[in-house]
């Protein structure tokens, strides 16, 4: 190709680079806005959100203020280790502080979930495949550095800590036994660092999964066999925590179907409330951090769209009218970053895109004065 072609080529490719800057869609301007009130029926209400792996900042924006439109006063939110840490002492807060402070700025109060080992906290690959919810006892330190940081860097912002998720089940510790000892370990690595760093903010414990797996089963352990078997090496005069942190699924029951240890339903927490106060803790705050109902129609576990909302609105009175150590109680889950293509799809609250579902409205319109 002759000089002057390669020119020519050259110059109508920068001319099209151009044009296509020209047509493109301009970026949305995302501010913080004016500082919201959440108004409420019941300040118990709150919900799981997961605009942690949300790519668009204006969906954060707007998906918080509908939060509290809705009537929730709290959000649950998953902050990975992974993500804010990808290498030591390398902190990148910038995703995180995106949500807190819009969170802050609509009135919602903040639990922050913490979990997701990062590669560097994990065994080399070549020796040792692991999984992001594996972390052994060598990195505890390392977890807790991290947490201190995290509870540094948002002191006055977020309410409270939640220390890992689902300890109980063998895929959340890593795929390997579950070992309540060794949460146990976890907690009293981290709880001291964590309140050095932000004294007023409130360190919850457990968030077990509700489950009937008994022991020795490869899937995980009875949140309550688990409970008890935390409390058997639990210091009683030097505990590491704050409260606890508890999942309460009702599967197809309503709210009010009453607890026993073969079931697994809504009021299960109250057997583990019972396992707290047996070991002196009944007084000790409880945040519901999941809880809820499905409504996919091929769902074993599911039920219908309206028992869904119903049960739903139910969960919270009964929270507020009989568990007076419950703050608060978050139901999975308000948005999905993208569709799931399956059940999980059928505990949101709106689309990926933000459009309301039934249940946003009815809720809207249930917890609003």
């Amino acid at each position: 190709m002759r000089t002057h072609q390669v020119i020519s080529f050259v110059l109508r490719g920068a001319a099209l680079l151009w044009l296509l800057t020209l047509i493109r869609p301009p970026q949305v301007l995302v501010t913080l806005g004016a500082q919201q009130t959440v108004v409420t029926r019941n300040d118990l209400a709150g919900v799981h959100t997961r605009f942690i792996d949300e790519a668009e900042a204006w969906k954060i924006q707007r998906g918080l203020s509908m939060v509290r439109e809705m009537g929730a006063a709290w959000i649950v939110e998953f902050f990975p280790w992974a993500y804010l840490e990808p290498a030591k002492g390398q902190y990148q807060w910038g995703v995180a502080d995106r949500i807190i402070q819009h969170a802050n700025r609509q009135g919602l109060r903040v639990i922050a979930r913490l979990g997701f080992a990062p590669g560097w906290a994990r065994p080399d690959p070549h020796t040792q495949a692991t999984i992001f919810t594996y972390l052994d006892r060598a990195h505890y330190g390392d977890f807790a550095d991290f947490a201190a940081a995290f509870a540094a860097h948002y002191r006055g912002q977020i309410d409270a800590i939640v220390i890992w998720n689902e300890p109980n089940l063998t895929s959340e510790w890593g795929m390997q036994p579950v070992d309540p000892a060794g949460y146990v370990e976890m907690l009293n690595a981290v709880y001291p660092p964590i309140k050095r760093a932000n004294p007023d903010v409130v360190v919850l414990a457990g968030a077990l999964a509700p489950t009937l797996e008994p022991p020795g089963s490869a899937q995980g352990l009875n949140d309550l066999d688990y409970l008890a078997a935390m409390y058997r090496t639990i210091d009683p005069h030097n505990r590491p925590y704050d409260g606890w942190a508890m999942h309460s699924y009702g599967r197809t029951l309503p709210p009010e179907d009453p607890p026993a240890r073969g079931v697994i339903n809504y009021r299960r927490s109250e057997l583990l409330h019972d396992i707290m106060a047996e070991h002196g803790d009944g007084n000790l705050p409880v945040y519901i951090t999941e809880a809820g109902w499905n409504d996919d129609a091929n769902w074993v576990f599911a039920v219908t769209p309206a028992q869904r909302i119903q049960y739903t609105l139910r969960a919270w009175e009964y929270a507020k009218a009989n568990w007076p150590w419950v703050r608060s109680v978050d139901i999975w889950v308000f948005k999905l970053p993208s569709p799931a293509h399956g059940y999980r799809d059928h505990y949101t609250f709106v689309t990926p895109s933000l459009e309301p579902l039934p249940i946003y409205e009815e809720v809207k319109s249930a917890l609003n004065p």
